[in-house]
């Protein structure tokens, strides 16, 4: 499959450096990547500014600040015109809850990561929200047990090709 963006091998390094560790310095990241600090900043800032890099970001315990419950929902709508899809997943930002939100192909049109302090919580989100939201045919759950894996977003191999 051919690359979207023009990277070199110390591009791929850069991002892989910052996907394990956002706030890296400048200088630890050019001594690990292999170049001087100087063309180190100036080939991060053309990754943000090309948006490669979209941001940076704290990666927070949720239990260890209350939020106990990780859940999934897949959502089927009734009609799936593209006006409805957008005004679904703008209704999706709305919601402090619902952390993340895709749309998806298959037996459902969206999928929604969500966090809640407790189960009651999530339960009165999925009721009150989700099945009384205009357009909702089916609301399907799916509450997490235990994460077993928490890696970057983007499988970054050793030796891009």
């Amino acid at each position: 499959m051919p690359l979207k963006a023009d990277l070199d091998a110390i591009d791929w390094k850069i991002l892989k450096e910052l996907q394990d560790d956002g706030r890296i310095t400048n200088v630890e990241l050019s001594r690990r990547v292999g170049i001087s600090a100087p063309p180190c900043l100036r080939r991060v800032k053309r990754l943000e500014e090309a948006g490669i890099i979209r941001g940076y970001r704290a990666l927070l315990n949720s239990p260890a600040l209350g939020y106990d419950v990780v859940a999934f929902c897949l959502i089927g709508l009734h009609l799936q015109s593209e006006a409805e899809l957008k005004i679904f997943a703008e209704r999706t930002r709305q919601w402090p809850i619902v952390r993340r939100a895709w749309m998806v192909s298959g037996d459902s049109d969206f999928l929604l990561h969500c966090v809640a302090t407790d189960l009651s919580t999530f339960q009165g989100f999925v009721i009150e929200e989700l099945t009384s939201t205009p357009n909702v045919d089916t609301v399907r759950t799916a509450l997490t047990i235990r994460q077993v894996k928490d890696v970057g977003l983007v499988a970054i191999p050793d030796q891009p090709a």
